[in-house]
């Protein structure tokens, strides 16, 4: 048995450690009051700055050790795919349109055939996302960084009257699963530590070789998540990340009764070689990359826009009783 906090990532310990660094960002807030970019509350997907009649959301993440695996195989073309994604599913989930982002690529020594690779994913990127990359900075550090890192910071755009919240969420609302790519950019610490050691990068398993399963890139859910925030009342959106389902209380104070749909694929592997389930639930997106939660009546409407992207499906509902309640693997988190 392999928990993610034996693998090294112990989510708890580093929501500790956070706590000092989000009491003195908060404490900044007061240098920007009353003025233009007046910043609002930490703690959901993407930061708002008022703007007057709109918001400007930010957000920054990276694409973890991913990298390690894209270096170990030296392939490169989709890690800028998972370094978009990353952040412009988290600005979905305010209600915000992606607009533009920056990179920040760290490297032990400057090596052309990598740089152009990087290029590639992050252009494909972008158009998945309908962004532009307005500027980047590449630091070479060979004292400091042994291999490659990559990051980015991305601003969105969001009228106020039409950010997601997830206040208006209330018992009955239909919980609706989008489902992902595959692993997405979370949890790999756990996955390589697990699988690489016993199985090596070339094994094959159904049709794939280990090392495709790790790299296939973040789905971006932008285009579904904006077509749906014209057509249908949203009460919240989860980008589900690192710590799996527990994102979902990141919404609302209220729970969640659901089902999930079948291990498959990459976490189906995982769990054979003894991750427990629970555990899973807690690092993993388990098939379902984003949630979307509306009202009781829209939801086959909603299920309906969704689906002409991506596979989705009515996972459940919001109810009273706190904490997420996965039916079909008896399972409370």
């Amino acid at each position: 048995m392999l928990t993610y906090a034996q693998a090294g990532v112990d989510e708890e310990k580093t929501s500790r450690a956070l706590k000092a660094i989000i009491e003195v960002a908060k404490r900044t807030f007061s240098f920007r009051q009353g003025k233009l970019g007046e910043p609002g509350d930490i703690g959901h997907y993407a930061a708002l700055l008022d703007f007057g009649d709109f918001y400007l959301a930010m957000t920054t993440d990276g694409v973890g050790t991913k990298v390690l695996v894209a270096e170990a195989v030296g392939r490169f073309d989709t890690i800028g795919i998972d370094m978009i994604a990353m952040n412009v599913n988290d600005l979905l989930c305010i209600g915000a349109e992606p607009i533009a982002l920056v990179d920040y690529f760290a490297i032990r020594e400057p090596k052309e055939e990598i740089f152009e690779q990087v290029a590639k994913g992050l252009y494909e990127g972008a158009k998945q996302a309908g962004i532009a990359i307005v500027g980047g900075e590449t630091a070479v550090m060979p004292d400091l960084v042994n291999g490659y890192d990559l990051a980015g910071t991305a601003i969105g755009v969001v009228k106020k009257d039409e950010v997601v919240t997830g206040e208006k969420i209330k018992p009955g609302d239909a919980v609706i699963g989008i489902s992902s790519s595959g692993i997405h950019s979370n949890g790999l610490t756990l996955a390589r530590k697990l699988l690489i050691p016993k199985y090596g990068l070339e094994y094959e398993y159904e049709g794939r070789k280990l090392w495709e399963w790790l790299l296939e890139p973040t789905r971006i859910y932008v285009e579904p998540i904006l077509e749906l925030l014209k057509s249908v009342e949203v009460h919240g959106l989860a980008h589900i990340t690192g710590g799996g389902l527990l994102n979902l209380k990141r919404l609302t104070a209220y729970g969640f009764d659901i089902e999930m749909p079948p291990l498959e694929g990459i976490f189906k592997l995982i769990h054979k070689n003894g991750v427990p389930l629970d555990e899973m639930f807690r690092v993993f997106n388990m098939g379902v990359g984003f949630m979307v939660v509306v009202p009781e009546e829209e939801k086959e409407e909603a299920l309906e826009i969704l689906n002409r992207y991506y596979r989705s499906w009515i996972l459940g509902s919001v109810v009273k009783e706190k904490g997420i309640r996965i039916r079909n693997y008896n399972i409370k988190l």
